[in-house]
């Protein structure tokens, strides 16, 4: 298969809305099963375990969770998901250019329900040798990658070996399509709620709980009706969560194959390089692919 260029974008299956191109001008790549059998090396299936698809009534929205990470926060995301608590609840706080809000589960169901208020997981302290990243740039001094497709910032690895404990702090960025968890003012009062990033929130990095992003369906998130109204009041017919599912749960003969393009490959590399780098931002890298099985 000759070398595909993709600025940005991910992509999909047709039947499967995809995420959106960051630029108008970005060229995005479709591609199929056929691409995962010519060039195995070059794709990761993901764990069915921490993928969960969101049914709303604007399309479906794939997730693919990041536990080594935010462990509580997807445990607890993932718990509220086999209960079936989302299902039925609205996007009740949609800002342009921002976020996607919904799993008020409290409102929808009782505050019996709630599983209980979560420390925060805003960074953690790695050993590069046991949780390793995708470098953008030189192994020792990078300060972007990607692990599992998503998004990672972190003190640079030769820090180790300057730091008390021999390990680097590290993060998850609150890029496009990445998924977080809402709080109050109390950093560790995050419970079931959660939103989607549209665009980017940079301001909320080490602030608030990223655990995950989504791989399919980034242009059904910024399609979500917006709101509350200038007024403050609810949204009026907000778009819903319909269903929540973990794919390991569904029945094997109706699981979905989520393959993620790896960022290990030399592939990859050249397509950072063909990419528009300016500044080296990491919300401004391009998004890495996923297909459907």
């Amino acid at each position: 298969m000759t070398l595909r260029t993709l600025l940005s974008g991910l992509v999909c299956m047709g039947f499967v809305a995809c995420a959106g191109a960051q630029t108008d001008e970005a060229e995005t790549t479709v591609y199929t099963i056929e691409d995962v059998e010519a060039v195995p090396e070059q794709w990761r299936l993901a764990d069915p375990e921490n993928l969960v698809v969101l049914t709303t009534s604007r399309g479906q929205i794939i997730l693919e969770l990041l536990p080594s990470m935010a462990p509580t926060h997807v445990s607890q995301f993932k718990t509220y998901v086999r209960a079936g608590l989302y299902d039925g609840t609205p996007f009740h706080r949609v800002i342009r250019g921002f976020m996607a809000q919904g799993g008020d589960v409290a409102s929808m169901h009782g505050e019996d329900k709630m599983l209980g208020q979560m420390a925060g997981e805003f960074t953690i302290r790695r050993a590069p040798e046991a949780f390793s990243i995708d470098p953008v740039g030189p192994v020792d001094s990078a300060t972007n990658g990607f692990h599992k497709g998503i998004p990672i910032q972190s003190v640079a690895r030769f820090m180790a070996e300057l730091s008390f404990d021999g390990l680097v702090e590290t993060w998850i960025p609150h890029c496009e399509g990445v998924l977080s968890t809402a709080r109050t003012d109390d950093k560790n009062s995050a419970d079931a709620q959660f939103f989607l990033i549209s665009d980017q929130a940079r301001h909320l990095d080490r602030k608030y709980t990223a655990k995950g992003r989504v791989v399919i369906g980034l242009d059904v998130v910024k399609t979500i009706k917006l709101g509350p109204s200038p007024d403050g009041g609810p949204i009026s017919n907000p778009d819903i969560l319909l269903t929540a599912q973990v794919v390991a749960d569904m029945p094997e003969e109706d699981r979905l194959q989520v393959y993620v393009q790896r960022t290990d490959t030399p592939d990859w590399t050249e397509r950072l390089m063909a990419a528009d780098r300016s500044g080296d931002d990491i919300c401004d890298l391009p998004h890495v692919p996923a297909i459907i099985g």
